[in-house]
C-alpha cells in the first residue's frame, strides 16, 4: 500500500474512530491510523545499536505470532524497548525518557468489539544486552515521574531499556483473537533541570511490542515458554508525547474496526 491509498485509508476511518466498540473507558492519546499503519510497515527511522543482522526486526517491525499463541499457551504482557542508533555514541548524559500508559487490547472474535487485555504506567524494566543473548541484563536507573506520570530511564553503553508493565501477567483466551493492538507512550525529559538541555543531541529510537507467555507463572526458559507477537518499528523520541504501536490488524480491520485510540493529548 502506498502513501496516498494509505491517506484515502485514513480519511475513509476518520469517523469509524469516534464510533468503535469497546468494552472498557481508557484510551490512548493522540495516535492516528497513519501512524498505527506506519508501525507495522514503514522501516525503521534508524538502525538499533546492536542487534544482530540475523534478527529479523532489526531493519522493519514484523509479526511473530499474531493472532495465533502456540498450542496451549494462556497468557500476555506489554513491553517495550529503547535503543541507542547503530554506529553512534550516545552522550546527552543529561537527557531521560519517560513512558507512560502501556496498553494492549485485543478485537474479539466472538464479539467483534475491541476489548482490553492492560493498561498501566506503573512500568518496570532493566537494561539488557542489546543482541538478548542469555537473557544478560543489569538493573536499570528508573524513577517515578509526577509530571505526567508513569516512570523514566536512561541507557547504559552496550545495552539497551527492555521494559514492561509490573505484576502478574495476563490469562487469555488464545481462541477468542481477531487482532491485537499494543500502545505506549514515550518523550524525552531532563534528567537535572539546573543543568543544560542536551535532549537535540539524544537520539533515543523506541519500539513496542508485547509477548505471549505459557502461562501467567511461567518462567523463562529460552524462549520455549514466551515469544512476542510482533515487533513495531523503531522510531526517535521526542521532546513532545509520541504515541508508539504494535498490532496484527490487516488494513480492512484497520478500515472497518479500528483500535480505541484517541487524538488529544493528556497535557
Amino acid at each position: 500500500m502506498n502513501k496516498t491509498l494509505l491517506f484515502v485509508l485514513f480519511l475513509i476511518c476518520v469517523s469509524a474512530c469516534s464510533d468503535s466498540s469497546v468494552d472498557a473507558q481508557s484510551e490512548i492519546t493522540f495516535n492516528s491510523l497513519e501512524i498505527i499503519w506506519d508501525d507495522m510497515h514503514q522501516p525503521h527511522e534508524a538502525i538499533p545499536s546492536g542487534v544482530p543482522t540475523t534478527m529479523d526486526w532489526r531493519l522493519a517491525p514484523r509479526l511473530s505470532y499474531g493472532n495465533q499463541p502456540p498450542g496451549d499457551w494462556n497468557a500476555m504482557i506489554p513491553w517495550g524497548q529503547v535503543y541507542a542508533v547503530e554506529g553512534e555514541t550516545y552522550s546527552a548524559e543529561n537527557t531521560r525518557f519517560q513512558i507512560r500508559n502501556m496498553q494492549t487490547w485485543y478485537l474479539s472474535k466472538s464479539t467483534n468489539t475491541w476489548k482490553l487485555w492492560i493498561k498501566s504506567s506503573d512500568i518496570v524494566g532493566a537494561n539488557y544486552a542489546e543482541d538478548f543473548q542469555n537473557d544478560v541484563n543489569i538493573p536499570a536507573d528508573i524513577r517515578s515521574e509526577s509530571n505526567g506520570g508513569g516512570i523514566s530511564a536512561s541507557l547504559q553503553p552496550g545495552y539497551n531499556f527492555h521494559f514492561w508493565t509490573a505484576g502478574n501477567r495476563i490469562e487469555i483466551d488464545p481462541d477468542d483473537i481477531a487482532g491485537v493492538w499494543s500502545a505506549m507512550e514515550s518523550r524525552l525529559i531532563l534528567a537535572d533541570s539546573s543543568k543544560p538541555d542536551d535532549r537535540a543531541e539524544a537520539r533515543l529510537l523506541f519500539s513496542a511490542g508485547a509477548d505471549y507467555w505459557q502461562r501467567v507463572d511461567s518462567e523463562w526458559d529460552q524462549w520455549k515458554t514466551n515469544g512476542d507477537i510482533g515487533i513495531g518499528r523503531f522510531r526517535f523520541i521526542k521532546n513532545e508525547w509520541q504515541v508508539f504501536n504494535m498490532h496484527t490488524l490487516t488494513d480492512e480491520q484497520l478500515r472497518d474496526n479500528p483500535p480505541p485510540f484517541t487524538t488529544e493529548p493528556e497535557d
